[in-house]
């Protein structure tokens, strides 16, 4: 029943305007839990010899191309933003606002979420649910940041729709309201933490992003290093497949499409590396 989908994200959309502060606030009340996670240590043994596609040296810059400069905005612009209003974008600010309903819903309707229930020994709830939900919001997150302030702005109504859908769907299952505001408390505090994270996780090695899915997708309670390294491989992959999608498509369309969770050939993603010439052109 809670993996229904969304039925009122259009509705409340437009409603998004204060978002901001809310998540800031957020931030700020539970950015004191993420000094307090510890790196899984246990795991540094098996995972340092998993195969070729976790390389870091390979996957730690996704993208091979330059990261495109900060967009330039005149004075008008950054003093309607220093005051907590958005300024005038590449595209259409509804538009976005769709794409981004539209990428969300990618990450709650185009994902097997029994797999991840099987593969890595979750229990069929809500909570499961919303930790695999939770990782691939945060993989659109981090691809649309680097898109600039139209990017950024697309993010936050990621974010918005993600949390429209949570209570939705708790109130599909009947959660009562005092129950269903403790319980959105708790996964705003999961999610923030889980964002830190992860972000360190990608921009470092296995063993730091393999804790970091140990904490928060599997709740410190994964005793299987098998299952962190199908994790991790699945998270490279996925990023680097992500961020080979065009930044303009993915700006007005919001459509994104998931690689398996397990394939047999999951090396067939990686950029063959273009080779290297001295001055004579050998």
């Amino acid at each position: 029943m809670y993996r229904r989908p969304l039925q009122s994200a259009v509705r409340h959309l437009i409603n998004a305007s204060g978002s901001n502060a809310v998540l800031g606030k957020a931030i700020e009340q539970n950015v004191y839990q993420v000094k307090t996670l510890v790196a899984c240590r246990t795991t540094a043994g098996v995972l340092s010899q998993c195969r070729a596609l976790h390389s870091t040296s390979k996957l730690c810059a996704v993208k091979e191309t330059a990261q495109a400069t900060e967009e330039e905005v005149g004075a008008f612009t950054r003093l309607i933003e220093a005051m907590g209003f958005t300024g005038p974008l590449k595209y259409n600010k509804w538009k976005i606002k769709i794409a981004a309903l539209r990428m969300y819903t990618c990450c709650v309707e185009r994902i097997n979420y029994d797999d991840f229930f099987e593969k890595c020994s979750l229990p069929d709830t809500l909570n499961s649910w919303f930790l695999v939900a939770q990782l691939h919001v945060w993989m659109c997150l981090v691809r649309m940041r680097q898109e600039g302030r139209a990017g950024k702005y697309m993010c936050r109504y990621i974010v918005h729709s993600m949390w429209e859908d949570v209570e939705q769907r708790s109130k599909i299952m009947g959660i009562d309201a005092i129950q269903r505001k403790e319980s959105m408390k708790m996964m705003t505090e999961t999610f923030y933490a889980a964002i830190f994270g992860y972000d360190e996780g990608i921009l470092s090695d296995d063993c730091v992003l393999a804790a970091a899915l140990w904490r928060n997708l599997f709740n410190r309670q994964c005793e299987d290093p098998r299952q962190l390294e199908l994790m991790v491989e699945y998270v490279r992959k996925q990023m680097q497949f992500i961020d080979a999608l065009d930044g303009e498509d993915l700006l007005l369309t919001g459509e994104v499409k998931w690689r398996p969770l397990v394939e047999e050939n999951a090396q067939s993603i990686l950029k063959v590396s273009s080779p290297t010439y001295n001055d004579t052109g050998l």
